[in-house]
């Protein structure tokens, strides 16, 4: 008989046998900030116009090469407890204002950095989080005071082109122009009067093939595939979008039909085949040129179809299907009937092209009725076309903001380095032990700026010594980083040609939740005293290695 051995008083013996717990600050907090300093290390070299890209490889073996840290983000299966707080405070910012994500992450690393200093002097978590949030009431107390744009009018494509260029450019820098364009028409053309902007609304087609300066905005619809039948040109015309098959109907229960005689059998297909007939007749005279499925078009109703000159179109996505539905402002019918004039919608025109070796039917609308915008992009691969797709997906996310919020900071490292300068002013201030986290909180600020200056070759200390001296000017409050540069070199973000050096602005609002998300995820993890894993059945039973969690 084997030998009962005693577990261990305390939380241990209340776990499943092989569960863990780390206590205290070399085991929990030492460990939790190493993991996130080294994601956010990870990350940072990401960050800014000359970022790098990175190669991912995910669990079905597909492949991103990306400076996206959303993306990079979503496809790393990071395990690391307090690394999966910093990724979900990414998210929200994602959720949020759809840009900004590396920002987080390398402001909540930047700041747990620092709070490990603070913890080997001898100052508690508590004192650290206290500071730390009490420095972020004042950067929230003074970014309005920094607003150096504001967009009154969401409509003037040459207003909003300058405010998306800076987010567009940390993605695509060199291609910044032509995509801002792209961006700003289709946004600009479908933005509502009196509701809120859908990001919905527009929407990429990507097509292999050509180059970029291809790419072209279609006011409609656009779907990579052919129609279904022998009619491929309607102009002026009405659609109507059923979501089921077209064919002959089939019976909801099954039935037994007996047949006697050679004649009853051809009557029964006749009748049926009449039946099929007379629906089509029905909506072609109900004055429609275009009719789209949701599911299969039958060969007899496609031959009648074709009788009657209408367009016929398969869609397999009922997304799709509810989205162009929209577009042409059209009630989808869940069964073949004649439609009223109320349930047609309307198109200018609907045609076959060909871009490339590819075939595409678009659904186009050339005036003020359109509300779906389509972005075709031409590109030499599909991972080129994916980076082009998050690009601009950035560029709408901002749009959608600015159309709720217009107000601008000055970018390229101005509004980081100018709220350090006075956090650190607000810290001689403090009497207690929180001012060394609130002046730590200000250092971590210089990561951003630095970060912009070391990945466009620069000597980031120097940088940011340039900038600290510029900053203490009264009109230097608007001077960043200038990438462009040989050698350390500053300049004003909001003055200067555009064919020279572009008005670089950042987001109000992007600005605004990055620094609450990060402060709350660094501040959160900093609280954590404890780490209890639970065995998991075939799973590993205490934490892996902080360097490679991110690597996950």
């Amino acid at each position: 008989m084997a030998l009962s051995v005693p577990k261990a008083p305390g939380v241990s013996q209340m776990l499943k046998e092989g569960a863990r717990m780390y206590t205290g600050l070399e085991e929990a907090v030492y460990r939790n900030i190493d993991a996130c300093k080294e994601f956010a290390q990870t990350m940072r070299s990401a960050y800014g116009p000359n970022g790098m890209n990175k190669m991912i490889i995910n669990h079905i073996d597909k492949q991103f090469v990306t400076s996206d840290a959303g993306t990079i983000m979503r496809e790393l299966d990071v395990e690391h407890p307090a690394a999966r707080l910093m990724v979900m405070a990414s998210e929200m910012q994602d959720a949020e204002v759809g840009d900004g994500t590396n920002f987080v992450v390398i402001f909540a690393g930047a700041l747990l950095e620092k709070a490990e200093e603070l913890l080997r002097l001898g100052i508690t978590t508590s004192e650290i989080a206290d500071g730390y949030e009490k420095a972020l009431a004042k950067a929230l107390e003074v970014l309005p005071k920094l607003v150096c744009h504001d967009i009154r009018d969401c409509r003037n494509v040459e207003n909003v082109k300058k405010c998306l260029k800076a987010s567009i450019m940390s993605k695509q820098y060199g291609q910044e122009d032509f995509l801002t364009d792209l961006v700003a028409k289709a946004c600009v053309a479908i933005l509502p009067d009196n509701a809120t902007f859908n990001v919905d609304n527009i929407r990429v087609c990507k097509i292999v093939g050509c180059g970029l300066t291809k790419s072209e905005v279609v006011h409609g619809m656009v779907f990579k595939r052919f129609v279904e039948g022998d009619v491929t040109y309607a102009e002026n015309a009405k659609v109507a979008i059923f979501s089921c098959p077209l064919d002959i109907i089939q019976t909801e229960t099954k039935g037994t039909v007996l047949i006697k005689t050679a004649d009853e059998l051809l009557n029964f297909s006749a009748g049926e085949e009449n039946l099929l007939e007379a629906q089509i007749k029905a909506i072609a005279d109900a004055g429609v040129k275009v009719v789209v499925a949701g599911g299969k078009v039958g060969d007899m109703a496609l031959h009648y179809l074709n009788k009657y000159g209408l367009v016929a179109v398969r869609l397999n996505s009922k997304f799709d299907i509810r989205r162009l539905s929209r577009a042409v402002n059209a009630t989808v019918l869940p069964r073949i009937t004649t439609p009223t004039q109320e349930e047609l919608g309307h198109c200018d025109k609907v045609c076959i092209e060909e871009l490339g070796d590819t075939t595409i039917v678009a659904f186009r609308n050339e005036g003020k009725n359109s509300r779906i915008s389509t972005i075709v992009i031409r590109g030499a691969t599909d991972n080129y076309l994916d980076d082009i797709e998050r690009a601009i997906d950035d560029g709408v996310n901002n749009f959608k903001a600015l159309s709720a919020d217009g107000r601008y900071l000055p970018g390229a490292g101005a509004t980081e380095i100018e709220l350090a300068t006075q956090i650190s002013s607000f810290a001689d201030t403090l009497p207690g032990l929180e001012q060394y986290a609130v002046r730590r909180f200000a250092t971590a600020l210089e990561v951003l700026p630095k970060a912009l200056a070391d990945n466009s070759g620069l000597n980031g200390t120097e940088v940011v010594n340039l900038l600290y001296l510029a900053h203490r000017e009264a009109s230097g409050k608007n001077v960043g980083v200038n990438i462009e540069a040989e050698k350390p070199e500053t300049m004003d973000v909001t003055e200067g040609a555009d064919d020279e050096k572009p008005k670089i602005y950042d987001l109000y609002q992007c600005k605004y939740w990055s620094l609450k998300y990060a402060v709350e995820a660094a501040v959160t993890i900093l609280k954590v005293e404890q780490i209890i894993r639970a065995k998991r059945a075939g799973g590993p039973t205490a934490p892996q290695a902080a360097g490679s969690d991110d690597e996950n």
